[in-house]
């Protein structure tokens, strides 16, 4: 196992942003920055309904921007929303190993939201830092799904 967390971040994933009204929020990233929305989804574990959007010419390695809509009004972007208003709502960092980080990451006194990751986008696996012990920022560890069946893929 590695001993350093940089070598398990490969890039900034993704920017969150909560929004009351996802249709809204796309069609004013659409027509006022270009971007697409590439992929959207239900998750009801989190509680939202969200899209990935990109900007032109991106081919999915490029940092993302992602909307977060509540699903009900006891979800957490409900609560963030009521707390906060809309806004940027977390960061994300794409990672090789999100359990691994996770441990790096506790080991260093850093609080990390889940015992073991959950599912994410796209079948991803995520885990969160405390934004109290993050400068503020919800940071999220994402480790795409592709790299969680290479990771259980004895041939890989």
């Amino acid at each position: 196992m590695h001993s350093e967390i940089s070598s398990y971040v490969t890039a900034i994933d993704h920017v969150g942003i909560a929004v009351p009204d996802l249709d809204v929020a796309i069609a004013f990233h659409r027509e006022h920055f270009g971007l697409t929305s590439v992929h959207q989804e239900v998750n009801e574990a989190q509680g939202v309904r969200e899209a990935m959007l990109r900007a032109p010419g991106d081919d999915g390695e490029g940092t993302a921007v992602q909307l977060l809509a509540p699903l009900t009004a006891e979800s957490p972007i409900a609560k963030f929303l009521e707390r906060s208003g809309p806004g940027l709502q977390q960061l994300a960092y794409r990672v090789t190993d999100v359990a691994a980080v996770a441990e790096l990451l506790r080991a260093k006194g850093l609080r990390v939201l889940y015992e073991t990751a959950r599912r994410g986008t796209s079948n991803s696996l995520v885990n969160f830092v405390h934004p109290k012990d993050a400068g503020g920022v919800l940071v999220e560890l994402v480790q795409p799904a592709d790299q969680v069946e290479a990771a259980h893929d004895p041939e890989a």
